[in-house]
């Protein structure tokens, strides 16, 4: 064995880590859409969009015609099950990547197979005298993390869609201000919403509204942290009171009376911090154990009631608070999220013109140099969200349009960079024409890190409608992730570069003791996929490797030059003016355009 295979092995078995996790959502979500189709009434599911329902059954072949919902969706479960351990073909959602991509994949040999059997698959390869070619490992790696972002993501995304609705473009707001000084405050944190909409539903229910005034509070008030807020705010506006980094800050307010907790991204000292106050702490999940926290895991046969109960003790929480104890940050800040690859086009386009092309047109003529997907989550080793956030100003400065997901859209939201009045301050002239015609913030808040998928989907539906490309590795795209500090979001950005995009790591992997790993993830793969790693330095590093790539891109497809550079107009370059459309109903509800006649106009129906 040398330094090669042990890092390669090491590498690989940090993105089986890491595929587990959103293996787990899309389990734990496809038994929810079983339960339900299996006419369990204590489930407490239902399917929020029907219409999704019957897209996905034509989809993955299954008949709708003179059937009940609850039929369609049980089958529709056992279907998406079966794709869990597959061991030979393809997984049904891999058809939504281009054709041309596909067979980038088959050449390779990386095509996935079931997630849960390339998990298994690496894990073996892995083991001791099985697996000892580097770059094979790696190629088993990549497999693994295509199985992730098409497979368990894409189905995850999807079924949360069908149980909670799919999101729209809402406003809220962010920080710790949503918490509220006469209120039973419950602070819900992790990455499994199914329960979470259990709880609050429980916290609407006039019994427990009674018992809580009975306590003295006025109101029992939802707000939420991390990935659940992501989930659950899109459908709801529930309020994201804060990201990873800042739960235990959160405890110190001496406002948070109960903290709902499931997995992962669980501090293991939120007990104690929580000790300082009279917070309860109780977590939800068979697969967290936390000392010192309470433990109410679901019933399966009522799991309603496990909700109610939680209510419960947040209201016997806020009997024992203290006021003197009680200070509330008084600054909070709105923004927008909601968008999806399946509602932007109406957003971009309107009820009459739905689609990309708005945004087509503006990549072509030069307005917005390329879109850059910023994510992941955050690093106590520099200032919170520092890397994000100064990423992100620098690609809005140069006309880039950025979409995000996780902890990463909230440092933003948190930053002032999701507002609508505040946002485009930091765009270049040209992104700021184009979200002031259309209607769109210059940062695209696309969901939680599961959401991930969205982003796949959004890039397959730019190179079907533009007709001017084949592959990913052909558009002015990129992703970064400015602090990788977690294996599912290392697994994320190695799905990206296997599906053909140019991806920026900041820290590198622990790749940096083998020559050969190293000289495969940030050239050779561009041969097999189209897309390949950088390991930056710093964020001007990061930011220079982006911009250059975006406009290698824009040059080799023929693109116009970029109508400003550094924030000055070129000279000769009379682009249609964006100016000229009719704002789209839908985002100019949530301030966005230069008309604000329909600020009152509600967001369309998806």
């Amino acid at each position: 064995m040398n330094a090669d295979l042990i890092v390669a092995r090491t590498f690989a078995r940090a993105i089986a880590s890491g595929a587990t996790a959103h293996s787990d959502y899309a389990s734990d979500s496809v038994e929810a859409l079983r339960r339900f189709g299996a006419g369990d009434p204590e489930s407490g599911y239902q399917i929020a969009n029907i219409d999704k329902l019957r897209a996905l059954a034509v989809e993955w072949q299954i008949p709708v015609e003179n059937r009940r919902i609850q039929e369609i969706a049980r089958d529709m479960a056992a279907a998406m099950k079966s794709q869990f351990g597959l061991r030979e073909g393809q997984m049904i959602p891999l058809l939504r990547a281009p054709q041309e991509l596909r067979d980038r994949w088959a050449r390779t040999g990386i095509t996935p197979r079931g997630f849960e059997h390339e998990i298994a698959e690496l894990l073996r390869r892995t083991s001791q005298s099985v697996e000892s070619d580097p770059v094979a490992i790696l190629h088993a790696a990549m497999r693994t993390a295509l199985a992730d972002g098409w497979g368990a993501s894409m189905i995850a995304t999807d079924v949360q869609d069908l149980l909670f609705g799919l999101p729209q473009a809402i406003r809220s707001q962010t920080n710790l201000e949503v918490l509220k000084q006469d209120a039973v405050n419950i602070l819900m944190h992790g990455h499994e919403p199914g329960f979470c909409k259990l709880i609050m539903a429980a916290s609407r229910d006039d019994s427990l509204v009674a018992e809580a005034r009975q306590a003295g509070a006025r109101e029992i008030n939802i707000a939420d942290a991390c990935c659940t807020a992501n989930e659950i705010l899109t459908p709801r506006g529930v309020p994201a009171a804060t990201n990873y980094r800042d739960l235990e800050l959160a405890l110190l307010t001496g406002a948070v009376d109960l903290m709902v907790l499931d997995f992962p991204c669980v501090m293991p000292s939120l007990p104690q911090v929580a000790g300082c106050r009279h917070t309860r702490v109780v977590t939800t999940s068979s697969k967290t154990h936390i000392p010192g926290a309470e433990r109410i895991i679901p019933d399966s046969s009522d799991p309603k009631a496990a909700a109610r109960e939680i209510i419960r003790r947040a209201i016997e929480g806020y009997s024992r608070r203290d006021p003197a104890r009680v200070h509330i940050p008084r600054e909070s800040v709105d923004f927008v999220a909601g968008f999806t690859n399946e509602n932007l086009p109406r957003y971009l386009g309107g009820r009459l013109r739905a689609g990309y092309q708005p945004l087509i047109e503006a990549l072509a003529a030069g307005r917005i140099r390329g879109v850059v997907a910023v994510i992941g989550c955050i690093t106590p080793l520099i200032v919170q969200d520092a890397h994000h956030l100064e990423l992100v100003r620098n690609l809005l400065s140069q006309d880039v349009l950025v979409v995000q997901t996780g902890s990463s859209a909230l440092a933003s939201a948190q930053a002032g960079l999701l507002n609508p009045e505040t946002a485009l301050k930091s765009a270049g002239p040209g992104l700021r024409e184009v979200c002031e015609a259309v209607g769109i913030p210059p940062v695209l808040h696309l969901g939680s890190g599961v959401d991930n998928s969205r982003w796949l989907s959004i890039c397959a539906t730019l190179i079907s409608e533009a007709g001017i490309c084949q592959e990913f590795s052909e558009l002015p795209i990129a992703v970064a992730v400015p602090e990788a500090v977690d294996e599912e979001i290392i697994t994320t950005g190695l799905c990206a570069i296997a599906s053909g995009i140019y991806t920026v790591l900041m820290p590198e992997p622990d790749v940096a003791g083998s020559h050969i790993l190293r000289q495969y993830l940030e050239g050779d793969v561009e041969r097999d996929t189209g897309g390949r790693f950088s390991f930056a330095a710093d964020i001007g590093e990061a930011a220079r490797g982006i911009l250059g790539r975006l406009d290698l891109k824009r040059k080799e497809l023929k693109l116009a030059p970029m109508l400003y550079e550094n924030g000055v107009k070129s000279d000769g370059i009379t682009p249609r003016a964006f100016t000229d459309y009719e704002p789209p109903i839908g985002v100019q509800a949530l301030g966005c355009g230069k008309s604000q006649e329909r600020s009152q106009a509600r967001p369309p129906e998806a």
